[in-house]
C-alpha cells in the first residue's frame, strides 16, 4: 500500500466520525425544532455551521428559528445562503419568506426578485401575483408617512415581550412576559418567560401605571394573551395554551395549540369560572378573540380545517342561549395564503386585522377593512406609516371618537426581535396659522390691528394685536381638518375689516394667511386699493414661481383682463441672508420671472414694469445677523404689485 493511499484512508477514517457527530447534533436540533424549542435548536444549528457542516435543511431551519421569532434580519441571512448554495433544493415557501424578510431590511429589489421566483415556482401563485401586481402600492407605502398620526412606545422600559392590549373600561389589559407571576419558567420557543395578563391605568401621556396581574384563575403556568371584555366588564374571552385543570395538552403534531377561553368576574373582582369554548380542538389553534359592538359575534384567528392560509380570520355567532354557532371563514377578500390574525372591531364597525399576505411594508402589517353594502365587497386599506413599520405590527385597537389607539410591534429591536412593545397611536395635530396684516394702499405692515381666530360655530378661539411688523401667529387650540375664519380689523385707523375662510391641514403643518386691509382714504375709483393685490412669496435662494404664488397671480391676471387700463409695477425683494449684491441680483430675477409669467398668459408687456430691491426694504426686523424664524424670513422674500396711475 502506497503512502498516498494510507493518508487517504486515514483522512476518511477521521471524516466519517466527524460526519456522524454532526448528523447526531442535527438530529437533536431537529427534535428541538419539531417541539418548537427554537432557541435550543438554533444554538445547535449555529454550532454545526460553525464547525463547517452545512445543508439545505440546516439553512432553512436555522432561518426559521429566526423567522418564527420575527427576527427578520437574521432570518434573511440564512434564507439567502439557502438559495445561493442549494438552489435545486429550495422549497417554494422559502422564496416567499426570503422576499418578506428582505423587504423588512430594506432590500426591495432583491425582495421583488424573490417574489418573482416564488411566483414562477408556485402552483397557486395568487399570493405572489397579488404582491407583484401591487408592488407600486408597496413602494408608495414605504416612501410616504401619514403626518396625521404619531406613534409612541409606552412600554419602553419593560424587559420582555408586551403586546395585545385590550380596552377594559378606562384601563388597558395586556399580555406580558416582563412581569412573571408563575415563577421563572421560560418558553423554549423564544427564550422568554411565559405570558400572563395584566391590567394598567392610563396616564395623561398614555403611559401605563399601577400594573397588576388579573386576579383569579385566568393566569396559568403557560401563556395567556389577547383578551376582549364585554362592555359591562364582567365577561372576558382570552387566548391560552391548551391548558386546563392543571394539565397541558398536545395535539397530533405534539404542538400545544392555542385556545379561546371564557371567564366571568365575581362581585369581589376575582375572575373565575374559566371555560373552554366549544369550537376549540386539540388539532388546531383558535386565538385572539374580538367582539362586535352588539356582542353578538366573536371574531378570532384560526388554522382550523377550511383555513385558506397559515391562519385566517373567522367568526361565530353568540346565541341567546349562551351557545355558539358554527365557525364562519371571512373569505378570500380578507384571508390570504399567509397569516391573517389579531382581529378587532371598532365602534364604527370597521374590522382591523394584521396580515403578511396582503401587500405591506414587511412582517405583519395592520389593515382596515370596511364592507361596502352597495357593492357587496370588502374595501381593505393598509394603515401605512407610522402605524406600520418594516417589522411586525399587530394587535391594533382604537376608540375612534377619542382619536386614540394602541398597537403592538417589535419595531424597536435592531433588525427585528421577539421583544414586542405596546405603542400609543394619537392624532398628530399641531397646525400653526400665521401671517401679516398690511395696508392695501402702501403695502406696509399694520401695527395695532386685531386678528381673530373664529371657529365654525362663530366662536372666537383666540385673538392677537399685531406689533410693529404686522405679524401674528396662532399656535394653540387649533383642531386639524377643521374650518376657521381669520378676521382682521383696525378700528382705530378706520380700516375696512377683512375675513378669510381657511381649512386646517392634518398633522404638524404651518398655514400662511396674510390679510390686507383697505384704508379709509381709499377712494371708490382707486383701483389699487380696491383690488387688494396680495404679494407672492419665493423659496430661499429661488426665483421660480411657486404653485401657491400662481393662485395669487391668477387673480392679478384676471384683474388685468377685466380692466384694460390697468398697468402694474412689480417690486421684488429678498430676505437679509446672503451677500447684498447677490440679493439685489436675485430680486431682479424674481421680478423678471413674475413679469414673464403674466406675459406668457397674454398680458401685453407694455402694461408691466419690474424692479428688484434686494434686501433694502425688509418689512420686519430680520436684518443681517438677526435671530429670526423661517416664517419671519419668508415674509421678506416677496413680489409686490403696485398699480400705476
Amino acid at each position: 500500500m502506497t503512502k498516498k493511499n494510507i493518508i487517504q484512508i486515514f483522512l476518511l477514517l477521521c471524516i466519517v466520525p466527524m460526519g456522524i457527530a454532526q448528523e447526531s447534533k442535527i438530529k437533536k436540533a431537529n427534535e428541538d425544532f419539531f417541539n418548537y424549542d427554537y432557541i435550543d435548536a438554533r444554538k445547535i444549528y449555529l454550532k454545526v455551521v460553525e464547525d463547517g457542516y452545512t445543508s439545505a435543511q440546516v439553512f432553512e431551519k436555522l432561518g426559521d428559528t429566526y423567522y418564527f421569532n420575527s427576527e427578520y434580519a437574521e432570518a434573511s441571512k440564512w434564507y439567502v445562503k439557502l438559495i445561493e448554495q442549494y438552489p435545486d433544493e429550495v422549497k417554494n415557501e422559502y422564496y416567499f419568506r426570503t422576499a418578506q424578510t428582505l423587504k423588512s431590511v430594506g432590500k426591495f429589489d432583491e425582495s421583488k426578485a424573490m417574489m418573482e421566483k416564488f411566483q414562477a415556482s408556485s402552483n397557486t401563485s395568487d399570493l405572489a401575483q397579488n404582491q407583484l401586481n401591487n408592488w407600486k402600492s408597496f413602494e408608495d407605502l414605504s416612501s410616504s408617512e401619514n403626518k396625521k398620526f404619531k406613534v409612541s412606545n409606552i412600554t419602553p422600559n419593560m424587559s420582555g415581550s408586551d403586546f395585545g392590549p385590550s380596552f377594559y373600561g378606562d384601563k388597558i389589559v395586556f399580555a406580558s412576559s416582563s412581569i412573571n407571576t408563575e415563577g421563572n419558567k421560560v418558553h423554549d420557543w423564544n427564550g422568554l418567560p411565559y405570558l400572563d395578563l395584566f391590567e394598567a391605568e392610563i396616564g395623561e401621556n398614555g403611559n401605563l401605571s399601577n400594573i397588576q396581574a388579573l386576579k383569579g384563575e385566568i393566569n396559568s403556568p403557560y401563556h395567556e394573551s389577547s383578551p376582549v371584555f364585554t362592555k359591562d366588564g364582567n365577561t372576558v374571552y382570552f387566548t391560552r395554551n391548551n391548558y386546563i385543570n392543571g394539565k397541558k395538552k398536545r395535539g397530533k403534531k405534539r404542538l400545544v395549540s392555542l385556545k379561546i377561553y371564557k371567564a366571568t368576574k365575581k362581585d369581589d373582582g376575582i375572575w373565575s369560572n374559566v371555560t373552554e369554548l366549544p369550537f376549540n380542538d386539540d388539532s388546531y389553534s383558535t386565538a385572539h378573540p374580538a367582539l362586535n359592538n352588539e356582542e353578538t359575534k366573536l371574531y378570532f384567528s384560526s388554522n382550523m380545517e377550511g383555513t385558506l392560509g397559515e391562519s385566517d380570520i373567522w367568526y361565530v355567532d353568540i346565541l341567546d342561549n349562551g351557545n355558539y354557532g358554527k365557525p364562519v371563514n371571512m373569505g378570500p377578500e380578507i384571508n390570504t395564503q399567509e397569516r391573517e390574525t389579531f382581529p378587532f372591531i371598532s365602534d364604527k364597525n370597521k374590522l382591523f386585522f394584521s396580515s403578511d399576505g396582503h401587500v405591506g411594508l414587511g412582517g405583519l402589517d395592520i389593515f382596515m377593512a370596511s364592507f361596502n353594502d352597495g357593492m357587496g365587497y370588502w374595501s381593505i386599506q393598509n394603515l401605512g406609516q407610522p402605524i406600520n413599520s418594516n417589522q411586525d405590527d399587530f394587535g391594533f385597537i382604537v376608540r375612534e371618537d377619542e382619536k386614540i389607539g394602541y398597537l403592538s410591534s417589535n419595531r424597536g429591536g435592531i433588525g427585528g426581535s421577539s421583544f414586542d412593545d405596546i405603542y400609543i397611536v394619537s392624532e398628530n395635530c399641531k397646525p400653526i396659522i400665521y401671517g401679516a396684516v398690511t395696508d392695501a394702499k402702501t403695502g406696509k405692515p399694520l401695527e395695532g390691528s386685531i386678528v381673530y381666530l373664529i371657529d365654525k360655530d362663530n366662536k372666537i378661539v383666540s385673538q392677537q394685536i399685531t406689533e410693529q411688523n404686522g405679524n401674528y401667529a396662532f399656535e394653540e387650540n387649533i383642531a386639524c381638518e377643521n374650518q376657521y375664519v381669520i378676521r382682521a380689523s383696525n378700528d382705530e385707523k378706520e380700516y375696512q375689516p377683512l375675513e378669510k375662510v381657511i381649512n386646517t391641514p392634518a398633522g404638524s403643518m404651518s398655514l400662511q394667511v396674510d390679510l390686507t386691509l383697505v384704508p379709509p382714504d381709499c377712494a371708490v375709483n382707486d383701483l389699487g386699493c380696491r383690488l387688494d393685490l396680495q404679494p407672492i412669496y419665493f423659496d430661499f435662494d429661488k426665483h421660480n414661481i411657486r404653485s401657491d404664488a400662481e393662485v395669487e397671480l391668477a387673480k392679478i391676471l384676471q384683474a388685468m383682463k377685466q380692466y384694460p387700463q390697468l398697468n402694474i409695477h412689480i417690486e421684488s425683494h429678498t430676505d437679509s441672508r446672503g451677500d447684498d449684491n447677490y440679493n439685489l441680483q436675485l430680486s431682479e430675477r424674481r421680478a423678471k420671472s413674475t413679469l414673464e409669467w403674466l406675459v406668457e398668459k397674454g398680458i401685453d408687456q407694455d402694461r408691466l414694469s419690474s424692479r428688484g430691491y434686494g434686501e433694502s426694504q425688509l418689512i420686519n426686523n430680520c436684518t443681517n445677523g438677526a435671530d429670526c424664524t423661517v416664517e419671519e424670513h419668508q415674509l421678506n422674500r416677496r413680489s409686490m404689485f403696485i398699480i400705476q396711475q
